[in-house]
């Protein structure tokens, strides 16, 4: 059960403002102040916090540099404290937090960046389910087809930048090799985890409406309706094998029920 006790709060509330006082509660042995003390453990716990975020958003790190992010990361903690006692869940929001920090508006990209870092870790620790298993397509009424959802893997993300982020990313991980970029091209990505490996899929146009639509729920005849409408090459067939070969989906769906 927390602790919610007067003492407990207060101690907490001055762990990340290190304006804060000393709460007079908190004393040293035999009595004695214990300000000392007290600094020491509220710095060690901010450094922890910044180096958790620094785990898990390496790329972020590398494009601006060690001390420029330890900067940033140390006003993201101040403002926002964990919610959790899992470090690999604290950060979420980093990307919004990058995207209205001023001194990071010279890089418009850096919180989408940081948005395919924070879902990269997410699909590492999604739950193992099973990706769709293509055979069942073929258990549906062709007639029907159109009518079908589908259930997305709980590590399937979809992330939209109006920059090339996906390539940055992959240079800034060290998967693929530094090279000059035109600022100026969009990427979308899907994010899939099928088995134990993550993967990244660069999407284009039609296949990010398709594949986004699908994720979030639409029928099949609507995602390729969607699709068609913003992309009058796309392709439909091509299209259902991709997302039945990332293993993006978990299950099919038809008038509310798992077929």
């Amino acid at each position: 059960m927390a602790d919610n006790s007067y003492e407990t709060k207060a101690f907490a509330a001055g762990m990340l403002n290190p304006a804060a006082p000393k709460p007079d509660e908190i004393i040293g042995p035999n009595g004695k102040a214990a300000d000392k003390r007290y600094n020491v453990y509220r710095n060690n716990v901010t450094v922890s916090l910044i180096n958790a975020v620094a785990d898990i958003y390496p790329a972020v790190q590398k494009i601006v540099g060690e001390e420029y992010f330890r900067a940033m990361a140390r006003e993201y903690v101040r403002a926002h404290p964990p919610k959790s006692p899992l470090l690999f869940l604290y950060g979420q929001d980093f990307g919004d937090f990058i995207d209205g920090f001023e001194p990071a508006k010279t890089l418009p990209y850096l919180g989408d960046v940081a948005r395919i870092e924070r879902a990269w870790l997410t699909a590492y620790h999604a739950a193992d389910l099973a990706p769709l298993d293509p055979a069942r397509l073929g258990m549906v009424d062709p007639q029907r087809l159109a009518d079908i959802s589908f259930t997305p893997h709980p590590a399937s993300y979809i992330i939209n930048s109006d920059f090339p982020v996906h390539d940055i990313f992959l240079m800034n991980r060290g998967f693929m090799e530094l090279a000059k970029l035109d600022m100026a091209i969009p990427q979308a990505l899907m994010m899939t985890r099928p088995q134990t490996d993550t993967r990244l899929i660069l999407l284009s146009v039609g296949e990010h409406v398709f594949m986004d639509a699908i994720l979030k729920g639409k029928t099949l005849g609507e995602a390729s309706a969607l699709a068609t409408e913003t992309d009058i090459s796309f392709d439909l067939n091509h299209n259902l094998q991709m997302l039945l070969a990332t293993g993006a989906t978990i299950q099919i769906n038809l008038d509310g029920q798992a077929i």
